[in-house]
């Protein structure tokens, strides 16, 4: 049986390249990780609306802040996870290996 922590646990493992999710959530191979900060070069941005400000502004790369990512049931990724009440609260927070 896998041990279980809160959510401030959680976040601790993240901030260490870990992978947690809750065991009271229903989906399947659901997880969340942090993708950490870093510079973006230009030349690795497809989004054209992006691109442009760059352009605007003379710049080659831009500061991006770290952001916590769900994998979700469907094999998707979601971009800036919000966790709810319930998840804060929660204790059943596990590591995914």
């Amino acid at each position: 049986m896998k041990a279980k922590f809160d959510f401030g646990e959680a976040i601790r493992l993240l901030k260490q390249g870990k992978k947690v999710a809750r065991e009271g959530w229903n989906g399947k191979g659901m997880f969340l990780f942090l993708l950490p900060a870093g510079t973006i070069p230009k030349t690795a941005i497809h989004d054209p609306m992006l691109r442009s400000v760059l352009d605007k502004n003379g710049r080659d790369s831009f500061d991006a802040l770290g952001s916590i990512r769900m994998k979700t049931a469907d094999d998707k990724i979601l971009t800036g996870w919000l966790a709810s009440q319930t998840d804060m609260l929660a204790e059943d927070w596990v590591e995914i290996e």
